[in-house]
């Protein structure tokens, strides 16, 4: 395991959220508080993003003396992903740290920074999601009555893993029966490299491979690790196809009901968490890749112009263009340079 990222870095954080949703945070002085929501993610226990939230929870109780309680519930206790936007929309779940790509089911603008091969670096990343790109997707995410915070947590490039052999070139994805996250973006990114792509919920990807329902899936080098997909999973092909981020959400009338003191808390501690878990990710990397190696797993690196090609001529860029309309595609080029 890598030193960045070990369970031993994020233990003590991780053991202090795991009994949150049983004992919640209780106020110094035995107050009852003003409002208690409730914070959702399908991230495993030892996952930066659970413990960097488990941190800004415990900030925003101290800094609002007791007034806002936000019991955390990680690792899919509420459900899958569709469950807890489900829950979000309903008011039911009132946080939600979940993929802009996953929430395009919802908000069809949230996954445009996902388009294959369009952001290569983190360079290119931040410009845009801390720019005008991340902003239009916020304005079209408060549109749907929910409230997006400002700072988009870090998912990471993601990387193609398989039991079967290694995708070192676009012809090896043909056929291939991979699990994608529930969102048309993914589904029709594999379908143009003709592969056999299944939506399955993160919460079900590990027995999706052990039963071997699918051969591959594909996610950051992080999600590899901490939930032992090494254990099912002999191959890691470094494709760096899309980067993804998790959008911290919130209900919006659970949101709006939060005088502004309030909100000024949980917007500055949430956002201020975003970049202590970005930074995780930078540092934890190349650590993770021979952590990975060490348990078995055999890495090969791809060129990524002959995937790229490859979308070009199933014309994948052509057909996302006309579903995210011009306006938005020229913001998405502000960043990335010509895509498609």
């Amino acid at each position: 395991m890598s030193n960045g990222l070990s369970r031993r870095r994020f233990a003590a954080g991780a053991a202090t959220i795991a009994g949150l949703p049983m004992v919640g945070i209780v106020s110094a002085r035995g107050d009852t508080p003003e409002f208690e929501y409730k914070l959702g993610n399908d991230n495993p226990m030892t996952h930066p993003n659970t413990v960097r939230q488990g941190e800004a929870i415990a900030r925003i109780f101290a800094e609002s003396k007791g007034r806002l309680k936000i019991s955390h519930f990680p690792n899919n206790q509420l459900g899958g992903d569709t469950d807890m936007l489900s829950q979000l929309r309903s008011g039911a779940l009132e946080f939600f740290s979940l993929s802009g790509l996953i929430l395009s089911t919802f908000v069809p603008i949230a996954s445009i920074y996902g388009i294959g091969y369009s952001l290569p670096t983190y360079k290119e990343v931040w410009a845009a999601m801390d720019g005008d790109l991340g902003a239009l997707i916020r304005r079209g995410i408060d549109k749907s009555g929910l409230h997006a915070f400002d700072k988009i947590w870090d998912n990471g490039f993601r990387q193609i893993t398989s039991s079967t052999h290694p995708i070192r070139n676009p012809d090896d994805l043909k056929g291939f029966k991979i699990r994608v996250p529930v969102s048309p973006l993914w589904t029709s990114m594999f379908e143009a490299f003709g592969a056999s792509p299944a939506s399955i919920n993160f919460s079900e990807v590990y027995s999706a491979l052990q039963t071997k329902i699918v051969e591959g899936q594909e996610n950051p080098l992080v999600n590899i690790d901490t939930a032992k997909l090494f254990e099912v999973q002999k191959y890691c092909s470094m494709t760096r196809h899309m980067w993804d981020g998790f959008f911290m959400l919130g209900n919006g009338r659970a949101w709006r009901a939060l005088p502004p003191d309030l909100q000024a808390i949980v917007a500055r501690n949430f956002d201020a968490s975003a970049m202590d878990q970005r930074a995780d990710y930078v540092k934890a990397n190349d650590a993770l890749r021979v952590g990975l190696e060490g348990k078995g797993m055999v890495f090969n690196d791809v060129e990524p112009e002959a995937f790229r090609q490859t979308l070009i001529k199933a014309g994948f860029y052509t057909k996302w263009k006309e579903k995210y309309g011009p306006e938005a595609w020229a913001v998405l080029e502000q960043y990335a340079g010509k895509v498609g």
